[in-house]
């Protein structure tokens, strides 16, 4: 069985991911957002749970009357330069208020998951040629955080007492 890191600790990942077009296991599954769309139905009736993955090309806000069906929604990373996937988990917390898994997949690099975090992230599916242990101690890269976010609502002025608090 795979590990990911979730909620900042590396646990045994009991999802599956099944692309468009394969067989659905036994058990828990992460299907595309497409094949949620074309098999709803089906899906529905699953032994397992359904989770989603959403891919740069997917529209989060047309998710807003599903996402309590989902305990958890992926986002795929196609490569660690492509930053859509960091608008779409902002849309999904901020504007949707998404409270599920939100978890990051497919070129996952250490560098990305404090930033990843601030956006709403909560799991990461780091790539396999690289060091669960080294990606977690990504998350403690830096301690103090300016700006607002996702894991931060207010910036640090208006956290501590500054001004304008």
């Amino acid at each position: 069985m795979q590990k990911i890191i979730k909620d900042r600790q590396i646990v045994e990942d009991r999802w599956q991911r099944v692309g468009a077009q394969e067989a659905l296991p036994a058990g828990d599954v992460i299907v595309p957002w497409s094949r949620w769309k074309a098999e709803q139905e089906a899906l529905l009736a699953h032994e397992g749970k359904v989770a989603i993955w959403l891919t740069g090309k997917d529209n989060p806000r047309e998710l807003k009357e599903e996402l309590v069906r989902f305990e958890m929604i992926a986002i795929d990373f196609p490569n660690f330069n492509d930053g859509r996937g960091y608008s779409i988990a902002r849309i999904l917390r901020d504007e949707l208020g998404y409270t599920g898994e939100l978890r990051a997949l497919g070129d996952v690099l250490r560098d990305q998951i404090f930033y990843l975090a601030r956006c709403g992230f909560n799991a990461f599916e780091v790539r396999k040629d690289k060091d669960l242990e080294e990606a977690l101690a990504g998350l403690h890269d830096f301690h103090v955080m300016y700006q607002a976010a996702s894991d931060h609502t207010k910036p640090i002025y208006r956290r501590f007492g500054g001004m304008g608090a």
